[in-house]
């Protein structure tokens, strides 16, 4: 053992750690130290004389394995020997082992969204059905069905009253009959196939219910019903699960999640000892204060109130903005005087419920210089001439993939056109299209065009070489960078991609030196763009659902109106109640400073609306008197010392100045109208026009259009007086 100290931890995680026996549910609050419980309850199995390879952890999230991994490893001699994975890691590592025994080969491909839809989109047009129709219901009940335990047609019995729902069904059968004949997986499939295959092979199922005789499981309060009766098949030997969760934190009904697995497990193993973690370890008093008040609203869940010995802190505040405009300027003036006083870019994070809102919060941190990322954006991973190139190498590790080969077959251009495309699916005669091409089966025509494809196929087939190696040769000998311009700028970032992509596989197979190319193709479907969230110095700008999990030392809210959040959609009271458990996980990621937003009008969807405040503010405690309107962001950011009834500013909110290094206030007699300035992300531009207190201006940037920026502030250089 290299570290570990059981007085490290309160008198709850103590009595929780030390019942090793049986089952176990934890309530872990948010910021409860729960991952600092499950760390040290494994420290606590090994130090007992459990051996590790008799250990699974679950983590819902990529980043909290690797947290998982590395603490337990820094604590834990034997702590790398310990099965410590997602859901869907652990489905797919257990059906690269034993998915022969339903029918699939063990080097299965696993499906990313956008190659489901592929097939989707080609059962569609062979039906005759409208994609503009079909697609997005289609794709709706395939997730919606892999996310529960029925046969085919015990759900389409279950959703009778939907309309076209047999035809519905069709298409998904149809789906399931391609992706078998791909030997292909999708996400849903993982977890789906593995609770499958325990069911259809008993041996199996005991192989690994023997193996594991404590399993730990973190998030549990998002498991859905597939993943629940995974957990219980794996349990049926031993009976030692350690469950932790927090159903006010439950936030994924969307995607299967059921938080009342909680009140099911109580249920299901009657022996049960619960214990309640309270205490938080994040969050000021003040924070902790508003989040209790918010999510008391919610019926559905255990009585719990977070608690901190910490001190109350600054008061959480809200601004009323005049536009989203006004709330973007705000959120970027705030972040930079903040800085100013010490904080780092990465010390913040601005969340949202929809992705929609970034754009102008997107200009005014380009505005001020702020360094950001988006989350959510277009993922590395789905660019098209990344996804050129995992095609190639999916072929490799399975010829029956026919997503990857229709890809691929006419790129770099080979004269490969639909009339060619529909001939080889004619000739294939049920063989997957790769076979067909290397078993020669095609006419003359054809086969000269795919002569030097198959060369090169069964050429690199007969390489022995690491994966990194390997996936130089496929772009070599494909000539894939000779495919783009470099002289244009579309190709020649196109082709940094593909370095990028090569320096990628580099990193894994030093990380991972026994890995095979099919174990790397593995690890980049099952990634995740927010797994790096909070790294590389930047400010976080993401939704609420892409943070859970993570903390910030400031947090702002913004958007906080109905409609927005709540979301419209939020019509049923369970619909409701999960939109006040988004926001309290929004809330409770703040570890010092919480700031809220929401104006008074919006232009979204294509119109300019008049909003009202969500009612989760009122929730919180603002505005137990009526607002007073502040006219403008300057208006504020000068009278922050005084408090403001409705807006819970006061002096000692984070926008106070005192005891702060900052500049000299700047002479506003220094711009003029028609004075040309230059900023060092939107280049030289002309102040068009000034408030009235000197202190905001709009300028007219050459390229970008007209950009508010606040003068005291904004980087401008002076070019030219007048």
């Amino acid at each position: 053992m290299k570290s570990f100290d059981l007085n490290s931890l309160n008198s709850e995680q103590q009595q929780a750690l030390l019942q090793t026996e049986g089952a176990v549910l934890v309530t872990a609050g948010a910021g409860s130290g729960k991952t600092r419980l499950l760390t040290h309850r494994i420290a606590y199995l090994l130090s007992k004389g459990v051996s590790p390879y008799s250990i699974l952890a679950i983590t819902f999230t990529n980043k909290a394995t690797r947290e998982m991994s590395e603490r337990v490893q820094k604590m834990c001699e034997d702590g790398e020997k310990i099965w410590i994975s997602t859901f869907h890691s652990m489905c797919s590592k257990i059906l690269r082992f034993d998915i022969d025994k339903i029918g699939y080969s063990r080097s299965f491909t696993i499906y990313a969204e956008d190659d489901s839809e592929k097939v989707v989109k080609e059962i569609l047009s062979e039906m005759s059905l409208s994609e503009d129709k079909w697609k997005k219901e289609v794709l709706f009940h395939l997730s919606n069905w892999k996310n529960t335990v029925l046969s085919l047609s015990e759900y389409e019995f279950q959703m009778k009253d939907v309309t076209d729902i047999r035809k519905i069904v069709r298409v998904m059968d149809e789906y399931e009959k391609r992706l078998k004949k791909n030997n292909a997986l999708d996400f849903d499939d993982l977890l789906i196939k593995t609770y499958k295959l325990f069911l259809c092979r008993e041996d199996v199922k005991n192989k690994y219910a023997e193996r594991f005789e404590y399993i730990l499981v973190d998030e549990f309060q998002d498991t859905n019903t597939v993943q629940y009766e995974l957990l219980k098949q794996l349990a049926s030997i031993h009976g030692n699960i350690f469950v932790v969760g927090d159903e006010d934190q439950c936030i994924y009904s969307w995607r299967g999640a059921n938080f009342k697995n909680i009140f099911m497990f109580r249920r299901d193993f009657p022996d049960v000892k619960v214990f309640k973690l309270e205490r938080n370890y994040r969050s000021t008093g003040a924070i902790l204060e508003k989040a209790n008040k918010l999510i008391a609203h919610n019926r559905s869940r255990l009585d719990k109130k977070l608690w901190t010995q910490s001190p109350a802190g600054d008061m959480p505040v809200i601004y009323n903005a005049t536009d989203e405009r006004d709330e973007a300027l705000f959120v970027a003036s705030t972040i930079e005087r903040l800085m100013r006083q010490g904080e780092q870019p990465s010390d913040f994070a601005v969340l949202m419920r929809l992705n929609a809102l970034t754009r102008n919060l997107e200009e005014a941190l380009l505005a001020y210089n702020i360094p950001h990322k988006i989350y959510g954006g277009f993922k590395f991973y789905e660019r098209a001439e990344i996804k050129m190139l995992t095609s190639y190498l999916r072929l490799f590790v399975n010829p029956d993939d026919d997503v990857a080969l229709l890809r691929v077959i006419n790129f770099p251009k080979r004269g490969i056109g639909d009339g060619a495309i529909a001939k080889l699916k004619a000739l294939s005669n049920g063989e997957s299209l790769l076979r067909t091409i290397l078993n020669g089966e095609l006419d003359l025509q054809l086969s000269k065009k795919l002569e030097q494809f198959v060369l090169n196929f069964q050429f690199l087939s007969e390489l022995k070489l690491k994966p990194d190696e390997f996936v130089s040769e496929v772009i070599s000998k494909f000539a894939l960078r000779e495919a783009f311009d470099q002289k244009t700028d579309e190709g020649f970032n196109k082709l940094m991609n593909i370095s990028a992509f090569e320096a990628g596989v580099q990193e894994f197979v030093k990380l991972n030196p026994e890995a095979t190319l099919s174990d790397y193709l593995e690890s980049i479907t099952l990634t995740s763009d927010t797994d790096a969230i909070g790294e590389g110095g930047c400010v976080t700008i993401a939704t609420v659902h892409a943070v859970k999990g993570l903390e910030f030392k400031n947090v702002f809210i913004i958007g906080l109106e109905e409609g927005i959040f709540p979301i419209s959609r939020s019509n049923s009271p369970e619909d409701l109640e999960e939109e006040r458990r988004l926001m309290y996980v929004a809330v409770t990621r703040a570890e010092k400073r919480l700031i809220l937003t929401h104006c008074s009008r919006r232009f979204l969807y294509g119109k300019t609306s008049y909003q009202i405040v969500s009612r989760f503010c009122k929730e919180l405690g603002f505005y137990d008197y009526k607002p007073q309107k502040i006219s403008s962001i300057s208006d504020a950011l000068a009278d922050f010392d005084k408090p403001k009834k409705g807006y819970n500013f006061n002096k000692n909110d984070v926008f106070s100045e005192k005891n702060a290094q900052i500049k000299p206030k700047f002479d506003i007699l220094r711009y003029k109208i028609g004075q040309k300035v230059s900023h060092p992300k939107f280049g030289d531009g002309i102040i068009e026009q000034i408030s009235s207190d000197g202190l905001v201006a709009d300028i007219n940037f050459e390229g970008f259009g007209r950009k508010s920026l606040m003068l005291e502030i904004a980087p401008l250089t002076v070019l030219e007086e007048r």
